[in-house]
């Protein structure tokens, strides 16, 4: 009986580490997200139009990406709606092709229409290798359209990586109020 007791009171430590930890994690990432997000547009990229006029958006802070010949990236991020966070997103990518090196990099999505907004919401949603993202630059956001109702910015941070590959990017969400029931 001490056994199983104590085997219990092992299990919901661990879990209740787990769940601290993971909204320690979540914490930092939308912290992160805040401060790309101001560094961005006090840099004047003419992204103001697309935070103000969008649906919604996601803001990858930091997004690793490495390869030689075959590559990836992972990040993790924050959904937003009317500036208000509402969700943590995970992104996910694999090509194929030309590459090599290493990098870290920014990565906002716009949602255009709540129609595009949703399907990222439903929790699989993902770009094709059509779908580039536009490198931000002084005042290229400007210029920058929307396609099937979503727009991606990226901005290089640290590295180099030399790319001429295909593959698409693929997402996961969760709600905020699923992640605080946990």
């Amino acid at each position: 009986m001490k056994m199983t007791k104590s085997i219990l009171v092992t299990v919901m430590l661990l879990f209740s580490l787990g769940m601290y930890a993971q909204d320690q994690d979540d914490q930092r990432v939308i912290a992160d997200a805040e401060k790309a997000k101001t560094k961005l547009q006090k840099t004047n990229y003419g992204l103001d139009q697309f935070f103000e006029n969008a649906s919604g958006y996601v803001v990858f802070p930091n997004v690793g990406e490495g390869g030689l010949i075959v590559g990836g990236a992972s990040g993790n991020g924050v959904l937003y709606e009317k500036g208000k966070a509402m969700g943590m997103a995970d992104l996910k990518k694999l090509d194929v092709g030309l590459q090599a090196g290493g990098q870290s990099s920014t990565e906002i999505i716009f949602f255009e229409t709540e129609e595009a907004l949703n399907e990222f919401k439903q929790g699989d949603f993902e770009l094709s290798a059509e779908a580039t993202a536009v490198a931000l630059e002084k005042g290229v956001a400007a210029k920058a359209n929307y396609d099937d109702g979503v727009v991606v910015f990226a901005k290089p941070k640290k590295g180099l990586m030399a790319d001429l590959s295909v593959g698409g990017q693929k997402f996961k969400y969760t709600d905020m109020e699923l992640i605080e029931k946990k």
